[in-house]
């Protein structure tokens, strides 16, 4: 999953976005609502961790102009300001959560799990298909029972895919969503971690297709 940081402190940034690359999430940082609009204009994220106070436009300024534009990215406030009126005014912006600062990273993971499950349409905290699990709270897979050993960028494709299943994911938002700025994927590294991915999966029935000239696709048992 890659997540924006709109955040102008760096010190803040950089610590939110260390802690939560460690969790497997990949982390870009904006330190503007300028620099964040250019980002989402030209880049797939899967949500965006919003400070309000930002220099020139707020954080609010940018959810709002989100939200006109249709774009249903699930945006969660971190912000020093813990007033009913500005939680009321975030929420009322188009934000789908709101924490205030100082937050424990434990805590926003959480979050974020929870708002990108919703806006998948996912209720469980564990994603299943024909004997695979994947528990996102404790970032652990299983492969009809038996543990899986998974490097973060396996771990963060088959989310993907089993979060899109059965659509197909193209390989061009496979690289977006799993190469950050200063992380280089290509097309054919993509290629690479599904052909290991398949090797770990081959015990099971669950298969990984290829949809020749789109993608790929979680698929039905091998039979």
């Amino acid at each position: 999953m890659r997540i924006l940081i709109v955040e102008d402190d760096n010190l803040v940034a950089q610590g939110l976005k260390q802690g939560l690359q460690k969790m497997g999430y990949t982390c870009d940082v904006a330190s503007s609502a300028e620099e964040a609009e250019i980002c989402i204009n030209g880049e797939a994220f899967d949500m965006a961790l919003v400070d309000i106070s930002l220099p020139k436009a707020d954080g609010l300024s940018f959810i709002r102009q989100l939200r006109s534009r249709g774009n249903h990215l699930p945006v969660l406030i971190l912000t020093a300001s813990g007033s009913m009126d500005a939680t009321v005014s975030g929420l009322d912006a188009g934000a789908d959560d709101y924490m205030i600062k100082p937050y424990r990273l434990p805590e926003v993971a959480a979050r974020i799990r929870a708002l990108i499950r919703r806006s998948n349409a996912i209720a469980d905290a564990s994603l299943r298909h024909d004997g695979l699990c994947l528990d996102t709270r404790a970032h652990t897979a299983t492969l009809d029972g038996c543990a899986l050993e998974l490097t973060n960028r396996e771990w963060a494709m088959l989310e993907i895919l089993l979060m899109a299943s059965p659509a197909v994911v193209s390989k061009d938002k496979l690289v977006q969503r799993l190469a950050g700025w200063d992380k280089d994927i290509t097309p054919n590294a993509i290629e690479v971690h599904v052909s290991r991915l398949r090797q770990k999966l081959s015990t099971g029935s669950i298969v990984i297709r290829t949809v020749r000239g789109i993608g790929y696709r979680i698929d039905a048992p091998k039979n």
